[in-house]
């Protein structure tokens, strides 16, 4: 069954044996190259498919689920542990199949919101998972020394108090002000990461920005 399952992604191509693999010498390089990307699929959704068999054997038959795994798979505790905790924070509907597993660990430990933020964004730049790890880290690392949303001088920062005094005319009032903000592209995204990281849609994240700041002047 391994070897039809390993075939079925290779093709006919070549000939696939439990120890390695024989190709043909009259193999084209682009037979060559789709061999390639689909061990390369296989590899990645092997580990999709082992932490969900952990996870099933967790909630099945329970504590005995480690040892028997380790003794099926031949892989360390400490390896499979990791699998299906990736895999418990993502669920098959969030997992995406562009990306490697490994893109959706290093986003493992962030709120829901802000990974689905970052995996539409590795899947859009087409990041390899080191090209991920680098821009959360930058993203996280500019986070902790701002805590609070970056503010321009001049003209912005005049924009910011006003946009507080209307908020708050509006509320005396009772009623609602539509308010639109001009951004700057890395505004918007430094604001898309903020908002995401609270499960919020950027309008969303200023109304709540807008409205503590009212509390502080008031």
């Amino acid at each position: 069954m391994q070897h039809d399952l390993v075939v079925s992604f290779v093709g006919n191509q070549a000939t696939v044996r439990k120890s390695g693999m024989v190709f043909p010498q009259g193999l084209s390089e682009r037979s060559w190259e789709q061999i390639g990307s689909s061990l390369r699929e296989l590899a990645n959704s092997s580990a999709w498919w082992l932490a969900d068999w952990l996870i099933f054997g967790e909630v099945t038959y329970g504590w005995r689920r480690y040892r028997e795994a380790i003794e099926r798979t031949g892989l360390d505790y400490q390896t499979l542990r990791n699998y299906a905790w990736v895999a418990r924070r993502f669920e098959q509907g969030r997992r995406r199949d562009t990306l490697s597993f490994a893109h959706h660990a290093e986003l493992a430990r962030l709120a829901p919101a802000e990974q689905d933020y970052w995996l539409r964004k590795a899947e859009q730049q087409k990041w390899s998972r080191n090209e991920l790890r680098k821009a959360v880290r930058a993203s996280l690392a500019e986070r902790g020394a701002n805590a609070a949303p970056p503010v321009a001088d001049g003209d912005q920062s005049q924009g910011v108090v006003q946009l507080a005094e209307a908020s708050d005319a509006g509320k005396r009032k009772g009623s609602t002000t539509k308010i639109t903000i001009e951004l700057s592209a890395n505004q918007l995204d430094c604001y898309s990461k903020l908002a995401a990281a609270r499960g919020l849609s950027v309008d969303e994240w200023v109304t709540r920005v807008l409205d503590a700041v009212d509390r502080r002047v008031a």
